[in-house]
C-alpha cells in the first residue's frame, strides 16, 4: 500500500533553489500542490525515506515537515486539486 504525504517546507536561505525541491518532489510519486509551500504527495516512499530525499536539495537552515497521513479534510482547494487527493488516497 502506498503512503499519502504531507510535505510542507520553508527555504530561509537567500537565493533559495524552490525549483530544485519541487522538481525532486515530483519525481517521488503522484503529487498535487495544495498550498503556496505545501505538497500532498501518494509514494511508496515513507516519510523519513521522504525526508532524506528533500534534504539533499535543501540547505541546513531550510525547514522541511514531512508527515504520512491517515485522514485529511479540507476546504477551499481547487477542484482539481480535491478530485486528485480523493483519487490517490485509497489507491
Amino acid at each position: 500500500m502506498k503512503n499519502n504525504i504531507l510535505i510542507t517546507y520553508d527555504l530561509n536561505k537567500s537565493g533559495q533553489n524552490y525549483a530544485a525541491l519541487i522538481e525532486k518532489i515530483k519525481t517521488l510519486g503522484a503529487w498535487a500542490k495544495v498550498q503556496q509551500s505545501a505538497w500532498y504527495l501518494h509514494t511508496s516512499y515513507s516519510s523519513k525515506e521522504v525526508l532524506e530525499m528533500l534534504s539533499t536539495v535543501t540547505d541546513y537552515n531550510d525547514s522541511l515537515f514531512v508527515a504520512q497521513l491517515s485522514e485529511a479534510n479540507w476546504r477551499g482547494l481547487s477542484n482539481e486539486v480535491s478530485k486528485f487527493i480523493q483519487e490517490q488516497w485509497w489507491k
